[in-house]
Order: C-alpha cells, then sequence, then structure tokens
C-alpha cells in the first residue's frame, strides 16, 4: 500500500513517443487507476540508462539498442521489459548536408553521433544499404541539441538523429534524410522496462502504470487536437510537425502486446536480432543474455480492478 502512494518516477528524454506518461500526469489520468507518475525530464538519454544502471531509477524508457548494450555490460542491472512503448518506422533518421550527394559519399567522412549506441546501430544500417561498414566512417560524439546548429553553420556532414532534434534541423534548409527506421521495420523499438526487484514486490503498481499508459494513448484519440498540441509543445516541435513524426511511430494498445511479450515471441527475437547487429559490429559482447520479458504485467492491466 505505501508503494502505491509515492509518485512513480518516469523518466522522459527528448522524443514524442515517450511523452504519453506526461499526458497520462497532466490529465490526471494515473490519479484514475490509483498512482501518481512524477515525469521526470531528461536531456539525454544516456543519464537515463546511468541512473537506471545506479538503481536511482525504478522505471525507464529506454530503446532496445540501449536495453542490450546495458544488459550487455552491467547484466546484474538488467530490468524487465514489461511494454513495447512505440515502434519506430521512419522516426529515427540519417541526415546528410545538401552537399553530400548520397550515403556512398559518406566513405571516409565523419558521422555524428549521440553518446549511445543507437547512433551507431542506426548509420550501420543505412550504411549496409549501400555496400559500405561502420569502419568506413568516423564516429563522433555530438550532443543531439548542438546538431541542428551544427548543419546550419556547415559544420556537420552526416548525423543520426531524431525528433525533435532532427525537425530542429530540417527546419535550417540545410540538411535532408537520405536514411530512416522505415527501411529497417521492427528493429528499434521503445520498451518500459522496470527493475527486477520492484516488479517483483509492486506488480500491481507497474499494472496500474500501463493503465494509465493506455489510458493517456485512449485521451488522445478521443481529443486528439488538444492532446497534440500540448504533446507538440512538451517537445518543441509544430502540429504539424509532430504529425510528421506520429506517422513514424506505431503505438499498440495493451491487448495487442500480451503475445508480442510472450516467451519465444516477438519481443524476444528482436532483442536477439538487436544483439546480432551489435555484436556484428563490435558494439557488445557476443553471446550475451537477453534482457528479461514479461507479459505478466500486461495480463493484470487488462484484468478488471
Amino acid at each position: 500500500m505505501e508503494s502505491r502512494r509515492r509518485p512513480v518516477v518516469v523518466p522522459v528524454s527528448s522524443w514524442p513517443g515517450y511523452e504519453y506518461m506526461s499526458l497520462a500526469a497532466h490529465q490526471g489520468l494515473d490519479r484514475a487507476q490509483g498512482i501518481r507518475i512524477e515525469p521526470r525530464r531528461y536531456r539525454d538519454s544516456q543519464l537515463i540508462v546511468q541512473d537506471l544502471a545506479w538503481g536511482r531509477l525504478q522505471v525507464a524508457q529506454l530503446t532496445t539498442v540501449e536495453l542490450v548494450d546495458l544488459c550487455a555490460r552491467l547484466p546484474q542491472r538488467c530490468p524487465v521489459v514489461v511494454l513495447v512503448v512505440n515502434a519506430s518506422h521512419g522516426a529515427d533518421q540519417l541526415l546528410l548536408a545538401a552537399d553530400v550527394p548520397n550515403l556512398a559519399a559518406l566513405k571516409g567522412q565523419v558521422v555524428a553521433v549521440s553518446p549511445s549506441t543507437l547512433g551507431p546501430f542506426l548509420v550501420q544500417q543505412a550504411l549496409e544499404r549501400v555496400g559500405l561498414r561502420l569502419s568506413d566512417v568516423t564516429l563522433r560524439n555530438v550532443a543531439l541539441e548542438a546538431m541542428p546548429a551544427g548543419f546550419a553553420r556547415g559544420a556537420i556532414q552526416a548525423a543520426a538523429m531524431y525528433p525533435p532534434f532532427s525537425a530542429w534541423a530540417l527546419r535550417t534548409g540545410k540538411a535532408r534524410v537520405a536514411f530512416d527506421s522505415s527501411a529497417i521495420p521492427g528493429q528499434i523499438l521503445d520498451v518500459l522496462v522496470v527493475d527486477r526487484s520492484f516488479l517483483a514486490s509492486n506488480p500491481a503498481v507497474v499494472a496500474r502504470l500501463l493503465r494509465a499508459w493506455h489510458a493517456a494513448h485512449a485521451y488522445a484519440r478521443r481529443e486528439p487536437r488538444t492532446a497534440h498540441a500540448w504533446l507538440a509543445a512538451r517537445q518543441g516541435l509544430s502540429l504539424a510537425e509532430f504529425g510528421s513524426v506520429q506517422r513514424g511511430l506505431v503505438y499498440q494498445p495493451l491487448q495487442e502486446q500480451v503475445t508480442l511479450l510472450a516467451p519465444g515471441g516477438a519481443m524476444e527475437q528482436n532483442l536477439r536480432a538487436v544483439q546480432r547487429v551489435q555484436a556484428r559490429v563490435g558494439l557488445v559482447p557476443v553471446n550475451q543474455a537477453l534482457p528479461p520479458v514479461s507479459n505478466g504485467p500486461l495480463r493484470q492491466a487488462l484484468q478488471r480492478p
């Protein structure tokens, strides 16, 4: 009972798909489920990974790429996947400067990536389309918020980005999308993960959290103008830009995720595929244990409270 009275801290970095937890708190949809969500803004998703690794967070929203990397480095801190927040079908992008003719022209060039394995993962997938390898380019860590200005002044020739940062870079007129995650559907997923001991001690809290997330999406479908305006403002996007981002994201309701997160299901297969790609390019060791997946909280969330 005491755990339910304390707020559930949910980190939210700059990515439109993560803001539905914030919307649930803003609209009181969390309290309707008997919990209180405390959205905590992070400027960098890697800081979320660090806080999760150090036990300062019990819940987090991460990409599967970041998750596999965390579990390879610190298997004792590897959390449990309990929800697919969204699938990126075009929202993650590799941008080129106007004077770079195509992806093949990147050979020997510098590509900006954020300090995360997500950028190298996306760059590798793009380069493979034109017969190049990750070793054919030089990766340079650049803060995501600095990338739009880098394109504007001609200091960046290529960068792995995602909204809102990619939208801001496109506003400059000095960048264009050369590759995006629609070419690798189902490979970049954002997931909600929970610390294993917290999940074992608070299964009802996690189930209520999933219901609050579901309620936020239901609210956005009922009141799209109000919800989308609020969500866009939270991410520093225009309504048109937010609409474009939404077309590159796929959200699945709770009912459809029970099979997805079942033992041997698509979620486990995705994690295995991500791990293979990361191991092939040297981002993680080979044959590390995969992050655990459970649909138990989903099944509990779908029961009538």
